[in-house]
């Protein structure tokens, strides 16, 4: 809450700065102009109120009050001082915006499975920054604190979180093709989270530990649509009667076009620093874990991507067999997502289909054929190139999938460093667990299935289609499933046996490439 109210406030600033004269009448100005966006109703009920301050203007919002005007609200008890922003006009028509958000506050109400309660205090938090209305948005701003804790209790569940000092900076610019570009960076020292479980209808009761000595936050996007999505605001705050809406969705349509494509892109990247998980089981642990996202906006051909990347992990041995040793990850680096995703054709066209007199305002069939007009773009699901390594056995993987019915179209590629690293530490657990002696011949008839590259690693390129055929480094290892109304005769075995026979590539391919890779797998030829 501490950080978006800051965000909340300055984005209604979005009148031009008044005259640098700072008075009653300017006090009235900049109400009515947050009234556009939180409503009068705000006002008459206390939530916000704007006054004159030395040579600023003071906006207070005070949270009980807010609290208070809920309907059916049934907190037990709350607590929390009104947060205040200082904000002053400048002569080029932006604000200066500041802040003390040092903030404590606790609460408690009756939830569906007894007592629940929160508290959190900020200490030391500043805020100063300049907000350009003319952008909607910030174009610079930094922000501190010397620490935060949080504590919750639920009745299966309580969580302890604190952490040092920190701070927080961001910029905008006007982008070349419309909206905002911005960057955000924020770190935050010695984070700690305890959390404590104890469910006895699941039988879980057990303890955890997070703690990091640094968290550090960046994120950037470029062409952030910052006034048109404030116009969409102002409109739900003066169309909140229902009837109103549905007089002017014709205008409430218009503003919905107006703010594509929402944004051009966003990134957001987490990072930690000598990560550490406390568990029962022993201690996990990561010298680097960062998770990053990224998206594109309102596009025909938007992305999506995901990345997990962690280097020198410890995982506890304690409880695993001394064989696993050799194979546990100590880096991974995972990247997926998707492609050639339409949401603007999908976007626009339910924009101007949908009727808020119809119940529901758009039908069925509407749905499904925006379904099947989605699907029919071919949008695919990705595996970038990603890699788990341990000493150097290293396992490789990426691959694409797309869906042109019911059954995807996938094609992987999986490479393996030091296989026989795999095989003997297989090999060794064959000899005291029954489970790993049944998957011993199994790891060998996959190296049989592989291809050995220049460099000696072997690779797997695996295709699956939708008609149900497998193939593996070109050889069919399954045929097409029987079509529907055949006489029912599969031909699982059959289309193995044909194409290895017929199919001079599926097994002189390996053999010319590779060779025999040895052991029992390498006389399965598919």
């Amino acid at each position: 809450m501490k950080r978006i109210l800051p965000l909340a406030f300055a984005l209604a600033l979005s009148a031009p700065a008044f005259a640098q004269t700072v008075d009653n009448q300017g006090a009235k100005e900049l109400s009515d102009n947050l009234a556009r966006y939180f409503g009068k109703q705000a006002f008459d009920k206390g939530v916000l109120k704007v006054s004159v301050e030395g040579d600023a203007y003071k906006i207070a919002f005070d949270v009980k009050s807010l609290v208070n005007a809920l309907p059916e609200q049934k907190l037990l008890k709350f607590d929390m001082a009104p947060y205040a922003l200082m904000v002053k006009p400048r002569s080029d028509g932006s604000w200066d915006v500041s802040s003390n958000f040092s903030q404590g506050a606790s609460f408690e109400f009756d939830g569906p499975e007894g007592r629940q309660s929160m508290e959190f205090t900020i200490k030391d938090g500043k805020l100063t920054s300049v907000y350009d209305p003319a952008l909607a948005a910030f174009t610079n701003a930094t922000s501190s604190l010397a620490g935060m804790t949080m504590m919750s209790r639920e009745a299966k569940q309580q969580a302890d979180v604190s952490t040092g000092a920190g701070t927080a900076t961001v910029t905008a610019t006007k982008s070349a093709n419309g909206g905002v570009d911005f960057t955000a960076t924020q770190k935050v020292s010695d984070f700690v989270e305890k959390i404590k479980i104890d469910d006895p209808n699941s039988g879980m009761n057990f303890p955890l530990t997070l703690k990091t000595p640094e968290l550090s936050v960046d994120a950037n996007g470029k062409g952030v649509r910052t006034k048109p999505l404030l116009d969409l605001l102002a409109f739900a705050v003066a169309n909140e009667d229902e009837a109103k809406l549905k007089a002017n969705q014709a205008e409430l349509k218009s503003l919905m076009l107006a703010a594509l494509p929402i944004w051009e892109r966003v990134d957001g990247n987490y990072g930690f620093k000598d990560f550490e998980v406390e568990s029962p089981v022993g201690k996990f642990g990561a010298a680097q874990f960062s998770t990053a996202f990224g998206m594109d906006g309102v596009s025909q051909n938007g992305k999506v991507d995901y990345k997990i990347k962690a280097a020198g992990l410890t995982i506890p041995r304690q409880t695993l067999p001394e064989w696993t040793v050799p194979l546990l990850p100590t880096d991974i680096d995972l990247n997926f997502g998707g492609a050639n995703i339409d949401l603007d054709t999908m976007a626009k066209k339910a924009i101007e289909a949908f009727d808020l007199n119809k119940n529901p305002p758009l039908s069925d069939e509407f749905g499904r054929a925006l379904v099947a007009d989605f699907k029919a773009k071919n949008p695919k699901v990705v595996i970038g190139h990603s890699t788990v390594k341990n000493g150097d056995i290293e396992v490789a993987l990426e691959g694409e999938m797309t869906f042109p019915g019911e059954k995807p179209d996938a094609t992987v590629t999986i490479d393996v460093a030091r296989y026989d690293k795999i095989v003997d530490a297989l090999k060794e657990a064959a000899k005291s667990d029954e489970q790993m002696a049944q998957a011993f011949p199994f790891a060998l008839a996959i190296k049989g299935f592989g291809k050995t590259l220049p460099d000696g690693r072997l690779e797997w390129v695996i295709d699956t289609k939708a008609d149900g055929s497998v193939k593996v480094n070109g050889a069919m290892l399954k045929g097409p499933d029987a079509a529907q109304g055949d006489s029912g005769e599969q031909n699982d075995g059959a289309d193995m046996n044909d194409n290895s026979s017929g199919d001079d590539n599926a097994t002189s391919d390996d053999d010319s490439d590779g060779g025999d890779n040895g052991g029992p797998g390498a006389k399965l030829q598919p």
